[in-house]
């Protein structure tokens, strides 16, 4: 899958020149937490977020006025707070390859640009989504993780089981393992029978490491 088909379309944006008080109330209206900017020939020129504005404001407890606040948010434009050169994806990038990107350099979305132009973004709330999916979260039975030994068709072998009895796989996902030989894996299916997916499953697994019925 790729960011093109999990990206925000057209986001909501700003330019250098406005005030953090229009970006700040331009974020609450369209329910966003960060804007991309762009100058005046639409080229990307930094994102804003609401972190940004914030760490700017001045504190409560400073002997400043309501007012006096106001006046000095009023006076900060977009520019003087953005990220500049932000980091950009293009829209036939795995959706793999951009969360790694905003793990390893702790970001919060990616902008998505095509020639030169912004097409959409991507943020951590889409890869959320995603990940909501591909655990079938929205969808009930029993889930199970298990670790096993890291050898060619066990995987399949453990699905057939499955199947055998007439089970639906609603989810299942490999992760790292506790060392180099072997992998954690975790498993939905559709049913209430724990102990018959137990069963099925421990003539395969290492482990049973936890067992949910959501």
């Amino acid at each position: 899958m790729t960011v093109e088909r999990r990206m925000s379309l057209n986001p909501v944006t700003i330019g250098p020149d406005a005030n953090v008080v229009e970006a700040s109330e331009l974020m609450k209206r369209e329910k966003v937490h960060r804007l991309p900017v762009l100058d005046r020939n639409k080229k990307l020129v930094g994102v804003i977020s609401e972190k940004d504005i914030l760490y700017a404001s001045p504190s409560p407890a400073s002997s400043l006025s309501i007012h006096e606040m106001a006046y000095l948010l009023s006076q900060l434009t977009v520019k003087k707070l953005m990220r500049k050169d932000p980091v950009t994806i293009s829209k036939d990038v795995p959706v793999e390859e951009a969360a790694r990107i905003m793990v390893d350099q702790d970001l919060s979305c990616l902008p998505v640009v095509e020639d030169d132009k912004l097409v959409g973004i991507v943020s951590k709330s889409d890869l959320f989504k995603i990940l909501i999916e591909l655990f079938g979260a929205r969808t009930k039975g029993v889930r199970v993780s298990f670790l096993v030994d890291d050898k060619p068709g066990l995987i399949a072998d453990i699905s057939k089981e499955i199947a055998s009895e007439g089970f639906d796989i609603i989810s299942f996902g490999t992760f790292m393992g506790t060392d180099p030989t072997n992998r954690i894996c975790t498993v939905k299916v559709a049913t209430d029978d724990t102990d018959k997916v137990i069963s099925l499953l421990k003539k395969h697994v290492k482990a049973i490491l936890d067992v949910n019925n959501v």
